[in-house]
């Protein structure tokens, strides 16, 4: 059976990281999601209580920054140094700066060689926003995941809510609009649909129906015949 590379992008708050996780239980796939890997360096130096990004001091910044990913089930947990991070990545401040540290070239060319380390033998999930165009170009399935952003806002919104985190529809809307502009016109990497991408539009499908849709197009393509 054929092990492919699954590569979902799309806009923040579309289900992204939900639906490559339970495409990649229903396949048995290794999930990677590498905007985990992006917030993680966002939260080192928040922690560090840096706010404002000076890219030529990040290497200054992180010449003591760790970051190791480890295969737990079929997850890949994040650490940096011995300190394992789940929700401290899935704060908004954090998530906000990490989309300022993503468009750093020094900081994406670390990563995306890790990412392709990672994903070089197949059978993966990784979501992100610049999988199918620049990490895994080739993939063999590429999505591209986007919604209204009003559905965005609300996704959001009971997220933060569940996580026991005070939450302004109003204030995640200006985010996720600051962070759309931010990911589509960035210098380096920026937001795009590969073209030969499959567009997913959630905006009225539930999880369970984006992660079918992405598992149905995925076995379409494991289980066809080989070409010679």
């Amino acid at each position: 059976m054929r092990r492919i590379i699954i590569a979902i992008d799309g806009y923040a708050a579309t289900g992204k990281s939900t639906t490559a996780r339970g495409v990649a239980e229903a396949l048995d796939y290794l999930h990677i999601d590498s905007g985990a890997m992006y917030r993680a360096v966002a939260w080192y130096l928040w922690e560090q209580g840096i706010r404002k990004l000076q890219a030529e001091k990040l290497p200054e910044w992180l010449a003591s920054f760790s970051l190791h990913l480890e295969r737990e089930g079929k997850e890949m947990m994040v650490y940096v140094g011995d300190r394992r991070l789940e929700e401290e990545l899935r704060r908004p401040e954090i998530s906000a700066f990490a989309s300022e540290v993503s468009a750093v070239l020094w900081v994406r060319q670390r990563l995306i060689a890790e990412q392709r380390r990672l994903g070089q033998h197949g059978g993966v999930v990784m979501d992100g926003r610049d999988i199918g165009t620049v990490v895994f170009p080739h993939a063999e399935l590429k999505v591209f995941m986007c919604a209204d952003i009003e559905a965005r806002v609300q996704r959001r919104y009971q997220e933060l809510l569940a996580r026991g985190i005070p939450a302004d529809p109003e204030a995640i809307r200006h985010q996720l609009l600051e962070r759309d502009q931010r990911d589509e016109n960035r210098p380096i990497s920026p937001l795009r649909k590969a073209p030969d991408a499959r567009v997913l539009d959630t905006t009225h499908l539930t999880i369970p129906q984006q992660i079918e849709t992405v598992v149905n197009w995925a076995k379409e393509l494991i289980y066809a015949p080989a070409s010679f």
